[in-house]
């Protein structure tokens, strides 16, 4: 029987199992009698969502359609390239794969939070030695399903780092290493550093061909104002300046930017860097300024496990996208640059557990996901910046537990509830819609306060020619049971003429296009069949509630739903 059939737990994972199964706390099924009496019991709460399809508020931009992971070498294992398919499905224009050790030295081995390529090592007399097979193979994964690499210029190869004597060699696949190691230095040489950069760019083009090449994004390094950078700002500034002289020489068109800083601590470090990039003295070319076509920051919730249940910490969240925001629109020459969220997160760390990372195999995730990516999209047309994407940090791990407790897309081929809000996410597009809601939360305090009274029901909705989409969300902070929302939803102004159009309802709930609860439901099994494991695929698809058709009178349409807490819905209407 194949492996994903037949996971071995480790005791350590025997208790995160159990721990996050203690965390969840939205009634599913049968299974959770008390908690699902006591939701019914609450009347439901009325929420009046109105659309105004002639209130336009620009291009929907698709910024869901980037994703990241730690693991380099789990892009062509087989769950890995599975899920690569899926994503490369999520509708019009490009996705975007970014992945940290590209350059990290080692066999390629895959452990939590570290991978490897080998691409560059030193012969006996110094001299360079270029390996690019194992980047080819993630790259080539990539370009087989019309996937763009993100690709992130880093770590330090062993031959180049400053603390070459603290490598990791050989780390045990079960435990994290440690970011802050021999490969977060700077090199010893910045011309070997800018040459690296350089061959890896040119081979690329090679490979490739400038028209696709030029369409990737190129990144310096990952975070370098916490432990993932063991040097200075200036000596980041440098690294930086060496890699993009090299990038250029190779293609001057490619995309470059940075600096990929954490959120919360790196307000002061981003905007340094930006004066560099204005202003400062280039290190390789001894010119004012350096190449930025692209400005990058991450941005991270903190979830808590408190009185028994997750209490999620979208504010801190809301607070980093603000800041970065902010720090960007103060230079008025950035005005038009394009802005990554390179790390769009309920939290920091996907591959570690507990159970105030209960949360994630549910439908919290996917319902924190729509609300805050949603309110990102606020915070950019409230600063008036040009926003290009938001980076989910989450992938799968090969050979783990099912429903392991990581912070994943899928678990062993099985995909999560939070997949199927960037499914619903793909089939929206054209001009972002003005929307009102009674139930609101607010941005300012989202921002300031997260979502700690009343739930945030709220929607996003957009309009093409034929095609009008609106999703709509059921969110609060604290995983526990609450009453649904009682939606009435209204469209106006829109340009169809009278008649009956098709109308379709995608919902994400304990019972639809939820995999997670469908195997508590089976009895949790470590070794599905080959059966359960073909309906576990199915119930883990995005799902139809209901088909029905819509009537427009004057350029009007309505639409009833009951929405659960922690519950997305899609509405798209087709005429």
């Amino acid at each position: 029987m194949a492996w994903k059939h037949r996971c071995r737990l480790r005791s350590w994972q025997v208790l995160v199992l159990v721990l996050a199964s203690q965390a969840r706390s939205w009634p599913a099924t049968a299974e959770t009698p008390t908690l699902q009496a006591d939701s019914e019991a609450r009347p439901p709460v009325p929420v009046s969502i109105r659309v105004d399809a002639a209130g336009t508020r620009g291009e929907l931009r698709p910024i869901w359609r980037f994703f990241g992971y730690d693991e380099p070498n789990f892009t062509y294992m087989r769950d890995g390239r599975k899920l690569l398919s899926e994503l490369s499905q999520l509708g019009a224009g490009p996705v975007f794969i970014r992945t940290h050790h590209l350059l990290t030295s080692g066999d390629g081995v895959p452990a939590l939070k570290r991978g490897s390529t080998g691409a560059y090592t030193q012969d006996p007399n110094g001299a360079a030695v270029y390996n690019w097979a194992t980047i080819d193979r993630i790259f080539d994964t990539y370009r087989e399903r019309n996937l763009k690499p993100f690709v992130e210029i880093g770590f330090m190869p062993e031959a180049l780092s400053t603390h070459p004597q603290d490598y990791p060699h050989n780390p045990p696949a079960d435990k994290m290493v440690s970011p802050g190691l021999g490969f977060s230095y700077p090199p010893k040489d910045y011309l070997k550093w800018g040459e690296l950069c350089f061959q890896w760019a040119r081979h690329c083009v090679e490979r490739y061909g400038a028209a696709e090449v030029e369409q990737w994004r190129w990144e310096i390094w990952n975070e370098p104002n916490i432990f993932y950078w063991k040097g200075t700002p200036d000596e980041y500034y440098e690294l930086y300046d060496f890699a993009v002289q090299g990038v250029k020489r190779a293609l001057p068109t490619a995309r470059v930017g940075g600096p990929h800083t954490a959120g919360g601590p790196g307000g002061k470090f981003l905007h340094n860097f930006l004066i560099h990039c204005l202003h400062g003295t280039n290190y390789a070319t001894g010119t004012i300024g350096a190449p930025l076509d692209f400005v990058a920051f991450h941005a991270k919730g903190s979830p808590k496990f408190e009185n028994g249940h997750v209490r999620m910490g979208i504010a801190n969240q809301l607070q980093n996208i603000d800041a970065g925001f902010a720090t960007v629109a103060a230079f008025p020459e950035l005005k038009d640059k394009p802005i990554i969220i390179g790390e769009c997160d309920p939290e920091g760390c996907a591959a570690c557990q507990g159970p105030q990372l209960g949360y994630r195999n549910n439908t919290m995730y996917s319902s924190y996901t729509a609300a805050s990516f949603t309110r990102a999209l606020d915070l950019a047309e409230k600063y008036g910046v040009n926003f290009e994407g938001a980076l989910t940090w989450a992938f799968e791990f090969e050979n783990e537990p099912y429903f392991a407790g990581f912070r994943v897309l899928a678990s062993n081929g099985i995909d999560l509830p939070v997949l199927n809000v960037f499914r619903m996410f793909g089939q929206m597009g054209g001009a972002r819609l003005s929307v009102t809601s009674s139930g609101d939360a607010g941005i300012e305090n989202m921002r300031d306060q997260g979502v700690r009274s009343a739930a945030d029901v709220s929607a996003l909705a957009s309009l093409t020619e034929q095609r009008l989409g609106v999703l709509v969300w059921n969110y609060h902070d604290d995983d526990l049971p609450g009453p649904e929302a009682a939606v009435a939803l209204s469209v106006t102004g829109l340009p169809w003429s009278n008649g009956v159009v098709r109308g379709k309802h995608y919902r994400i709930d304990a019972t639809h296009s939820n995999a997670y609860e469908f195997w508590k439901r089976l009895g949790s099994p470590q070794s599905p069949t080959t059966e359960q494991y073909d309906r576990l695929e199915k119930a883990g698809r995005l799902d139809v509630l209901e088909s029905r058709s819509i009537r427009i009178e004057g350029g009007q349409a309505h639409w009833r739903l009951a929405l659960p807490r922690q519950a997305v819905s899609l509405l798209v209407l087709e005429r």
